[in-house]
């Protein structure tokens, strides 16, 4: 396995995301994960980084916690690696067990903030399996709009001490979340219950997304946040997706990964810039 990085070196590469819902005769196999945490993945070649997370009622946000839903982020230091680990008997035994699996693979546009103490940065050509005479050495790819879908992580540590005022708008801005125009799919996770939350969600386009950011009980929620200083570290990225399979909330996904090539090499074109008119991606963490 690769050597983990320090707590001061960005963590780059690719991202993997795993969502089960477990069937019922499999609950405690899951409970089992939960408890096992990153243990059973310290040989994974290409590993820098694992995250076992539970969630509330329904896949969703909530003080309830969840019997049957589960999350696993994944970060690696290569694209082929994070291929791998979704063909693997790990991964394999996830969609064995559940009623419904989802994974993607995805590549950091952009990223602001901290996950323990850590900052993330956009995923380099190297790390997507590009040659040199199609980007330059080391160079991030840029966030910008694109025709597939992309993905949103936030994570957030709250304040002990202000965990339950930070609950008292957290439920209604992830009600909004699952029912909002162009949200293919979201899922609250959790690294211990109240205090270390975690929001993943797919969107059809920005628009989409920063509509739901800027209006409604989510705008509120983050005035809130900011104003009362609920958190002591956050994370916000921004990925697109590379490939996607299974089905979650009776919707199925596809995005094959021989699309990744073609939309790797696109972005590393690309990468260094910004669009002209492309707006701040500043949505809070609730």
């Amino acid at each position: 396995m690769d050597a983990l990085p320090s707590l001061h070196d960005p963590l780059s590469g690719v991202v993997v995301v795993l969502l089960a819902d477990f069937l019922r005769q499999h609950q405690g196999w899951g409970w089992l994960r939960l408890v096992a945490g990153a243990t059973p993945y310290k040989d994974v070649p290409g590993l820098t980084m694992v995250k076992v997370m539970g969630s509330g009622h329904g896949g969703g946000f909530s003080l309830r916690p969840s019997a049957t839903h589960q999350g696993l982020i994944c970060t690696f230091s290569h694209l082929d690696l994070a291929l791998n680990f979704l063909d693997s008997p790990a991964v394999q035994a996830y969609r064995s067990r559940a009623r419904e699996c989802w994974t993607g693979v995805l590549s950091v546009q952009s990223a602001r903030g901290h996950w323990d103490k850590q900052a993330w940065q956009a995923s380099s050509a190297q790390a997507l399996g590009l040659s040199g005479d199609q980007a330059e050495p080391g160079l991030g790819l840029a966030g910008r709009p694109h025709s597939g879908p992309f993905a949103v992580l936030t994570r957030a540590s709250i304040v002990p001490t202000k965990a339950m005022a930070f609950w008292r708008y957290a439920p209604a801005a992830q009600a909004d979340l699952s029912q909002a125009p162009g949200c293919l799919l979201a899922m609250g996770l959790g690294e211990a219950p109240l205090v270390r939350q975690c929001t993943f969600s797919l969107w059809q386009d920005t628009e989409a997304m920063l509509q739901y950011a800027r209006q409604g009980a989510h705008q509120v929620a983050s005035a809130a946040a900011y104003k009362h200083q609920f958190f002591s570290e956050s994370l916000f990225v921004r990925m697109q997706v590379l490939q996607m399979a299974g089905a979650w909330q009776g919707r199925s996904f596809e995005a094959p990964a021989t699309a990744v090539q073609s939309t790797a090499s696109t972005d590393a074109a690309l990468a260094g810039s910004r669009l002209a008119g492309v707006p701040s991606l500043e949505v809070s963490h609730v």
